[in-house]
C-alpha cells in the first residue's frame, strides 16, 4: 500500500515538474498574455478591493427591496461623497504636513549628527571597534537619510502609480457591483452538475476569504488610524494626520505593519521633544493592544487561519520580490491559493476509496 501511494505521488510530482519545465521553455507564448494581465491588473485589483468594501452596502439595499442597479448608483454616490470630502479637507492638510516634514529632514539629520558627536566627546574610553562604527554612522548619516527619503518617495510613487489607473477602476467596479453575482451561475451552466456544485463551493470559499480579509482589515486599519490620530493630537505630535494615515496604509500589512508605522512617528516625536517620542511609542502600543485584543478578534476573528511565522515569511519574500505592493497583496493572494488547494484536495479525497483516503 505504501509503495503504491509512493509511486503515485512520485509520478504526480514528475508530471507537475515536467509541466513547469515545459511552461518555462515556452514562456514566450505566455508573454503577451502576461503583458495584457499586467496592464489590467491595477484597475481590476483596485476595483476588487473597493468592491468588497462597498458590496455589503449594495447587498443590504437589495435586501431592502432596492433594485441592484439603483443600489450600485447609491454606492457610487457614497464613494464620490467620501472622495470629495477627502480631497477638500484631508488632502491639503496632508500635502502641507508632508512638505513640512520633507523640508525638516536636513535639520533632523544635523541634530542627529550633533547628538552623536556630543555623546562621543563625553566618552572617556571607547573601544576602537565602537569608535569606528560610530564614525561610520556619522559619515554616512546623510546617505541613510537620503535612502529613507528615497524609499518613502518610492512608496508614494507606487501609490500614485496605482491612483493613476483610478480612471479605469470605476468602470470595473460598476460591473462588479451590478453583475458580480451573475458570474458563478454563468460559469456553472457550462459544467456538469457535480463540477458546477464544486465550483460554487469554491467560489463561496474564495469570496469568504477575500471578504474576511479586505473588509476586516479595512475596518481594523481605520479604527487604528483614528485612535492614533486622537492620541497624536493629545500628546501634541507634529504631522499627526499624515502619520496616522501612514499607519492606516501600513496596517494593511499583517503583523509587521503596526511596527513599521510606529517608526516614523517615534522618530518625529524624538526630534520634536524626546518626551513626545516616548509618548508616541506609548500611544502606538496602546492602540495596538486595543486593536489586537478587542477590535481584530471581533472584526476578523481567525478567518484566514494563518500562522504568524507563515505571515512573516510571506511578507519578507513578497517585499524582496515585489516591493510595497507585494507586501499589501501577498497575504490575501496566499489565502486564496490555500483555499483553492484545500478545496481540490478535499474533492480528491472524496473520490478515493474509504480505506485509502490519504495522499501519501
Amino acid at each position: 500500500m505504501f509503495e503504491k501511494k509512493g509511486v503515485r505521488f512520485l509520478v504526480t510530482s514528475i508530471l507537475i515538474f515536467t509541466l513547469i519545465y515545459l511552461i518555462h521553455k515556452t514562456r514566450f507564448i505566455f508573454e503577451p498574455v502576461g503583458a495584457y494581465l499586467g496592464a489590467i491588473a491595477v484597475p481590476i485589483i483596485g476595483a476588487g478591493v473597493i468592491f468588497y468594501i462597498t458590496n455589503p452596502v449594495v447587498n443590504w439595499l437589495e435586501k431592502k427591496k432596492v433594485p441592484r442597479l439603483i443600489g450600485t448608483f447609491i454606492a457610487f454616490l457614497l464613494l464620490v461623497v467620501v472622495i470629495t470630502l477627502v480631497v477638500l479637507f484631508v488632502a491639503p492638510i496632508v500635502q502641507q504636513q508632508f512638505a513640512n516634514l520633507y523640508e525638516s529632514i536636513p535639520k533632523m539629520v544635523k541634530s542627529a549628527e550633533q547628538l552623536i558627536e556630543i555623546w562621543q566627546d563625553n566618552q572617556n574610553i571607547i573601544p576602537p571597534q565602537f569608535e569606528g562604527t560610530i564614525q561610520n554612522i556619522i559619515d554616512n548619516l546623510s546617505t541613510y537619510a537620503e535612502a529613507v527619503t528615497t524609499g518613502i518617495i518610492g512608496v508614494i510613487g507606487q501609490i500614485f502609480s496605482f491612483v493613476f489607473a483610478f480612471f479605469l477602476i470605476p468602470f470595473f467596479l460598476f460591473f462588479m457591483l451590478k453583475d458580480g453575482h451573475k458570474f458563478v451561475p454563468f460559469i456553472s451552466q457550462f459544467l456538469s452538475p457535480a463540477k458546477a456544485s464544486s465550483f460554487r463551493q469554491l467560489a463561496i470559499s474564495i469570496n469568504h476569504t477575500l471578504a474576511s480579509f479586505i473588509q476586516g482589515q479595512f475596518i481594523v486599519s481605520v479604527c487604528v488610524g483614528v485612535m492614533l490620530y486622537i492620541g497624536y493630537i493629545i500628546i501634541g505630535l507634529e504631522y499627526s494626520l499624515s502619520l496616522a494615515l501612514f499607519a492606516v496604509v501600513m496596517n494593511f500589512i499583517p503583523f509587521l505593519g503596526p511596527f513599521l508605522s510606529a517608526i516614523p512617528a517615534v522618530i518625529v516625536g524624538l526630534f520634536q521633544d524626546p518626551l513626545i517620542g516616548v509618548w508616541a511609542a506609548v500611544v502606538m502600543f496602546i492602540a495596538q493592544q486595543i486593536e489586537s485584543n478587542f477590535i481584530s478578534p471581533n472584526v476578523m476573528g481567525r478567518a484566514l487561519s494563518l500562522h504568524p511565522l507563515t505571515v512573516i515569511t510571506l511578507i519578507l519574500a513578497a517585499g524582496g520580490i515585489a516591493g510595497f505592493l507585494g507586501l499589501l497583496f501577498i497575504i490575501p493572494a496566499y489565502a486564496v491559493i490555500k483555499t483553492i488547494i484545500g478545496h481540490f484536495y478535499q474533492q480528491w479525497k472524496k473520490k478515493q476509496p474509504e480505506e485509502d483516503p490519504d495522499l501519501i
